[in-house]
């Protein structure tokens, strides 16, 4: 069955908005872990506007699922994740301005960086994802660095407006996710992601893990986070069993 990653960054994000103690994203971590996520994700930002450095010190000591940390190449940054070593890393592209991240990770243009540095994780034991728009070229520069994971960007995907763009572009997933596995590429997908579209990505892309935050944490305001989790578990189950029997039918 797909992974479910958990993104507890609004959690942050909310408590940075009144530079207090709470609401706490370690609890929040606890919470999503008890509700059944595999994966909790975190995006430590050069401008800390959420996630902090000592966040990610506890995330580490305390979560007991895999702990991903999505991160840019800024060497500050690396020289962070490289001390503390989290199970995956998941390199993002990241603009001060913007307020999520917007698109996927230009591969190609930061192959020297990118070979380096997934050299460096890779022998300290922590696993590489690239978070990569679906796009031919971007995907086969993932597989030179050596990375071992892509995550799909499914914003696109996401913010679609009629069924027919909404179809065009889940097609396009599944092509990048059939090519990367042609490369010996594992496949992860993310952003955007809510109750209400994760359920063809489910069932056509086939992903490892699905990375889902701003939609979870939006729920867990009227349910809480456990709740909200299970709820999102329930759901990747049910599409994944209806993927599995119409590949055996």
């Amino acid at each position: 069955m797909t992974k479910l990653g958990v993104n507890i960054d609004h959690v942050a994000t909310l408590r940075q908005a009144r530079r207090t103690y709470e609401p706490d994203p370690v609890t929040a971590a606890c919470l999503a872990d008890l509700g059944g996520a595999d994966i909790i994700t975190v995006h430590l930002r050069e401008d800390r506007r959420h996630i902090q450095d000592r966040d990610l010190r506890l995330l580490k000591q305390t979560v007991f699922t895999k702990l991903n940390l999505e991160m840019s190449v800024a060497p500050e940054i690396v020289e962070l994740a490289l001390a503390e070593q989290p199970a995956q890393v998941t390199f993002v592209p990241e603009k001060r301005q913007e307020i999520t991240t917007e698109g996927g990770l230009d591969v190609v243009s930061q192959k020297k960086t990118l070979t380096s540095l997934i050299k460096r994780f890779k022998e300290r034991g922590v696993v590489v994802s690239l978070f990569i728009n679906p796009e031919t070229r971007q995907i086969e520069v993932a597989k030179e660095v050596g990375a071992e994971f892509v995550e799909l960007h499914t914003g696109a995907y996401a913010n679609a407006t009629t069924e027919t763009e909404q179809r065009n572009l889940l097609e396009k997933l599944c092509r990048g996710a059939d090519l990367s596995r042609e490369l010996g590429l594992r496949i992860n997908a993310g952003h955007g992601l809510t109750y209400k579209n994760v359920g063809p990505v489910v069932e056509e892309v086939d992903a490892e893990e699905l990375h889902i935050g701003h939609s979870i944490i939006s729920r867990a305001v009227f349910v809480g986070i456990q709740k909200a989790v299970e709820e999102m578990k329930e759901l990747i189950y049910k599409h994944s069993l209806l993927a599995k029997t119409d590949r055996q039918s």
